[in-house]
């Protein structure tokens, strides 16, 4: 078996595990996990004005519903392959758009969100297809690309839940300069426990014109 088969199946099954019931359980462990964090968006928000906004691995919205405080809804997308997740996002987010979608095949034009980020989604994309993830992240923003993982500055594979292969920590800033060296660090900072948040550090970064 080539390496493309190889890095497509192991995507496939992490989309298989995320899509069923050990997404489901995640996404019913975290019914508050966004509880806290309004002040966060609302400084990147007042920082980084945008008017589109597109999450990838949206889960119930608890990043969403903060942002559809500030945008309105119609212009605040977000995907995620796990069914329950979206199914609740939409009855609790009724005019944010909210799809299904792998996040290695972003159904958007190019360029068509000022700002595309993750919060911990990341660090859940096998390695062989981690670069696929980003470039549609990056194809996809027309100025902003967010992202808030869990950092560490070699890349370490963490046991999840009984579970391997299905969490990595790393440099994803650092990975995100290297793959798209045009990129322009604009902000980078750590969002601790304390502040609704599960000890992620975060980057900001800016697309040059086209």
């Amino acid at each position: 078996m080539g390496k493309g088969m190889e890095s497509g199946s192991e995507a496939k099954r992490l989309e298989g595990l995320w899509g069923g019931e050990f997404g489901d359980a995640y996404t019913d462990r975290n019914q508050a996990a966004g509880s806290n964090r309004a002040s966060f968006w609302q400084a990147i928000l007042k920082e980084f004005p945008v008017r589109r906004v597109l999450e990838v691995g949206c889960n119930l919205g608890g990043n969403l519903k903060w942002i559809a405080s500030h945008l309105p809804p119609q212009d605040v997308y977000g995907v995620d392959i796990n069914l329950k997740a979206l199914q609740e996002l939409h009855h609790g987010l009724s005019g944010v758009n909210a799809l299904y979608s792998p996040a290695r095949e972003l159904p958007f034009r190019d360029r068509w969100f000022d700002m595309v980020f993750t919060m911990g989604v990341l660090i859940h994309q096998p390695p062989e297809t981690l670069p696929i993830v980003m470039a549609e992240i990056v194809r996809c923003a027309e100025r902003f690309v967010l992202c808030g993982e869990y950092f560490s500055p070699e890349p370490t594979e963490v046991a999840y839940r009984g579970k391997t292969g299905a969490l990595f920590k790393r440099d994803f800033g650092g990975l995100y300069q290297q793959l798209f060296p045009d990129l322009i660090l604009r902000k980078k900072g750590f969002l601790s426990k304390a502040e609704g948040w599960d000890d992620v550090t975060y980057w900001v970064f800016e697309k040059p014109r086209a």
